[in-house]
């Protein structure tokens, strides 16, 4: 199913203080007022999960990103003395240069030094993740990492979205030649990818000035199968204008394989949470444009 234009201007026409709780949703929101209060929520939300399991086994797909969540993390693991010497960490994607190889450590699109800085380095070290329960996704640990994920169910994958709605690197698929339905989609699994041009497009223009250059063209990722596999699902973030029409598109479309992340609404435990920013959008914030084929 493609999107019908007419159905994507009602959806952006919402203004942000009505999504929440609206009658048309399609998945649960929440709404949070900055990117500040964001990452104490995401924060929050992991560390009672990993509370809940009592010290017993707890498995997690986690991403690289949104940063307002990490050092509420680490200050709430270090202050509340939560162990994580039972929990498994299966991160979500890392991206690859045009030989699919690994980028060099200090790029800043190396997930894996972005997330051993962030996410790990702060941690007590009488508290932190066992390395070897530490799974990052790399070209030669594609079977590895499947055979470990199959073990045992994902207590939760957490995560956030694309601006084509992508949950980890589970790109719209652009190919031509080859479009995906809904259920190859959902049924996919971990693999190495080439970058969609919008995915890079719109990498260059947040993070390099629009040096699309410099944006890793191909990238490793967990599948929908794996990410959709967890007890738990939630999404998060504080991007803004980068991921406010996929939001939209999550909250009201029916299942679609143009935004990956509708295929949340199937899930029995899932839930975005997003900054009023994020939430907001400019079609509702104009009611006097005129679109053609849209407003006649």
């Amino acid at each position: 199913m493609r999107i019908n234009i007419k159905d994507l201007y009602n959806w952006c026409s919402v203004p942000a203080r009505q999504l929440v709780n609206h009658p048309a949703l399609k998945i649960p929101f929440r709404m949070v007022d900055n990117s500040e209060e964001m990452g104490e929520v995401m924060a929050r939300d992991f560390v009672d999960e990993i509370k809940s399991a009592g010290g017993n086994r707890f498995r997690a797909i986690v991403p690289c990103g949104p940063k307002c969540w990490y050092a509420p993390f680490t200050r709430m693991i270090n202050d509340e003395k939560v162990s994580l010497k039972n929990v498994t960490i299966f991160h979500m994607d890392e991206c690859l240069n045009w030989e699919a190889k690994l980028l060099p450590k200090n790029h800043p699109y190396n997930f894996r030094t972005f997330m051993e800085k962030y996410f790990y380095d702060g941690i007590d070290t009488s508290l932190a993740v066992p390395g070897k329960q530490r799974f990052f996704p790399e070209p030669s640990s594609i079977e590895i990492i499947k055979n470990k994920i199959a073990e045992a169910p994902i207590d939760i994958t957490v995560g956030g979205w694309g601006q084509d709605g992508h949950v980890a690197y589970n790109q719209s698929r652009r190919n031509a030649y080859s479009e995906l339905s809904i259920e190859q989609l959902r049924n996919s699994e971990l693999r190495i990818q080439e970058n969609n041009s919008d995915t890079i497009i719109a990498l260059a223009h947040r993070t390099f000035g629009a040096a699309y250059q410099f944006v890793p063209p191909m990238s490793i990722t967990l599948g929908m199968k794996e990410c959709l596999s967890a007890k738990k699902i939630r999404l998060y973030s504080d991007t803004g204008a980068w991921k406010q029409t996929a939001l939209r598109v999550a909250l009201f479309s029916e299942e679609t394989a143009e935004y990956p992340i509708t295929l949340l609404q199937s899930h029995p435990d899932a839930l975005l949470t997003a900054t009023f920013e994020t939430a907001s959008h400019p079609v509702a914030e104009n009611a006097d444009w005129q679109f053609e084929g849209v407003n006649a």
